[in-house]
């Protein structure tokens, strides 16, 4: 399953064209909150992981609640030396199956359906898309907290806590959507009772298609906050 470090700086459109071969869930479910992670918001979450803070390139990487693949495809592509993905749902972990023959990466990532308990072992670095807890109130935690018993630093996306007007302008004003705020008192306290310290925390915006009944509009743009949370040595 092993991959040569990337040895030349990806452009980060090339990677936005690479993460867009990825095709969403076709039988999406309310229930598990399945949303694609976005293109753009994925090649941020990505560019950060593996550019700005060396945590990608050569290391192993854990995609919990991988859903179709894009943030463990992307992180294979980058140069990630081990990848696993995991998803209870079995029709998206197909889809991520068809999704890394499509773009060349089948030898690359080790697909599991199963429940994030079932993961046990080390990883260098966990990414994750978890459900947000709008259907089921803190879905999020316990991928958060296995999160911080496998891998060292842990890159996580949630649902911004408030409807926050003005940083929602200040992002759209902002050249690439990305603002770096403080964490809340919750996931703070959260992170330190589970072995670990918010490193930083940047607030982006994210375009969510119309996927549900219930879904009013053709699309939604939201604010996510990206969590980077290291483990205490």
């Amino acid at each position: 399953m092993g991959k040569p470090a990337q040895k030349r700086l990806v452009r980060k459109l090339d990677l936005e064209l690479f993460l867009s071969q990825v095709e969403p869930n076709p039988l999406p479910r309310a229930s598990l909150e399945q949303y694609t992670i976005s293109e753009s918001v994925a090649a941020t979450m990505l560019y950060i992981a593996a550019y700005s803070n060396n945590d990608l390139i050569g290391k192993t990487v854990l995609d919990l609640a991988c859903g179709t693949g894009r943030l463990a495809l992307g992180a294979a592509f980058l140069g990630a030396k081990a990848v696993v993905g995991i998803d209870i749902d079995r029709t998206a972990i197909q889809s991520a199956r068809a999704n890394s023959r499509k773009t060349g990466c089948y030898s690359l990532v080790q697909w599991i359906t199963g429940d994030v308990g079932a993961i046990a072992g080390k990883f260098d670095t966990v990414l994750q898309n978890p459900p947000f807890g709008i259907q089921k109130r803190s879905a999020d935690r316990k991928f958060l907290q296995k999160a911080l018993e496998v891998a060292s630093i842990v890159y996580s996306l949630h649902n911004h806590p408030t409807d926050d007007k003005q940083l929602h302008r200040l992002l759209k004003k902002s050249g690439e959507n990305l603002l770096q705020i403080q964490a809340s008192p919750f996931m703070k306290r959260f992170a330190e009772e589970h072995g670990g310290t918010i490193q930083s925390v940047f607030s982006l915006l994210m375009t969510i298609p119309k996927m549900f009944d219930f879904h009013t509009k053709a699309k939604r743009e939201i604010i996510v906050d990206l969590y980077i949370i290291r483990k205490k040595v």
